[in-house]
């Protein structure tokens, strides 16, 4: 990335949540029998409609008393002080009709990558964006199902999402400021529809922003600000290791990022909604940022809302 940064030469990255397989390849490089991206609307992927209708989507999340232990892990540290957030994520296998491929022109959402039959990814999360020597991050962090009254009021006023979304937003703001000056919240909380295969959810995000240097490198940039702060947690490091005990897992590419750079402006996005196959199965990851305030009944059913195919 620093080499072709540098170079002005196109690439696409993909980058895992641990740091340990990264691929960047040479946008002319790719082939769209074994990769299909749409980043933005920058995008390799035929015109054509979706290759089977959508129709059954099934999903079997783990039994509540397994999410609980987890849960009760995590809440252990974080009650010592030793995170004040935590991202926990688990799997759901899920059944639907046809394949990954025809999930992926079934489905609409900001980023999406396909590879090979091994991983979809859907996410409507921006990681970082570069522009005209400016920097944006836009952390996505509160849902709630769009059917509950007054759900945005709901949401906006709810204490557990307000300091979950602060803290992400403070640690993002503090990541900035590792690469970029007069790194500023431009935009504080406002609310996103998503229209799903099975409800409406709303989220909240913000937009930060900072001056970049003159001469900065790209592959230096990314290492200073990865893993993604929203689907960690902070403080970054020792959440992390959180994290690992809890999950008993590497996460891989889920909730790494990935995106591409065109000689001058670059766009990524995390890669949440997400599903992966192993041997003949499919499994779904999700989850949701966890504080001393967090309820076990309503992460558990957040973690299953977010099992979903965004339609619209």
């Amino acid at each position: 990335m620093n080499d072709w940064g540098a170079q002005r030469i196109p690439f696409l990255f993909i980058i895992d949540f641990e740091m340990q397989k990264p691929m960047i390849i040479k946008l002319r490089d790719i082939d769209p029998q074994s990769m299909l991206f749409d980043i933005n609307g920058f995008s390799n992927t035929p015109d054509i409609a979706a290759t089977a209708p959508f129709s059954s989507f099934e999903k079997f999340p783990i039994p509540f008393l397994e999410y609980e232990q987890r849960f009760q892990q995590v809440m252990n540290w974080l009650s010592y002080g030793n995170s004040y957030l935590t991202n926990l994520t688990v799997k759901t296998e899920i059944k639907f009709t046809g394949t990954l491929r025809d999930l992926y022109f079934q489905s609409k959402s900001r980023y999406k990558l396909l590879m090979d039959d091994q991983f979809l990814v859907f996410s409507p999360e921006i990681f970082v964006q570069i522009r005209e020597g400016e920097i944006f991050s836009y952390p996505m962090k509160g849902t709630i199902d769009a059917g509950i009254p007054h759900a945005k009021e709901v949401l906006v006023q709810d204490k557990k999402e307000i300091a979950e979304h602060v803290t992400i937003v403070d640690l993002i703001r503090n990541d900035l400021s590792q690469v970029a000056a007069n790194v500023t919240v431009t935009r504080f909380r406002y609310v996103d529809t998503l229209k799903t295969n099975g409800k409406i959810l709303l989220q909240t995000s913000s937009e930060i922003k900072g001056k970049l240097p003159e001469k900065y490198l790209l592959g230096d940039l990314f290492t200073a600000l990865l893993p993604a702060g929203s689907v960690s947690g902070a403080p970054k490091e020792k959440t992390i290791e959180i994290i690992r005990q809890a999950e008993r897992e590497d996460r891989g590419y889920y909730t790494g990022v990935f995106g591409y750079f065109d000689g001058s402006m670059l766009d990524s996005g995390v890669m949440i909604r997400y599903i992966e196959k192993t041997g003949k199965k499919y499994f779904y990851r999700s989850g949701g940022g966890i504080t001393t305030q967090s309820v076990v009944d309503s992460e558990y059913q957040e973690m299953i809302d977010k099992v979903y195919v965004p339609i619209d």
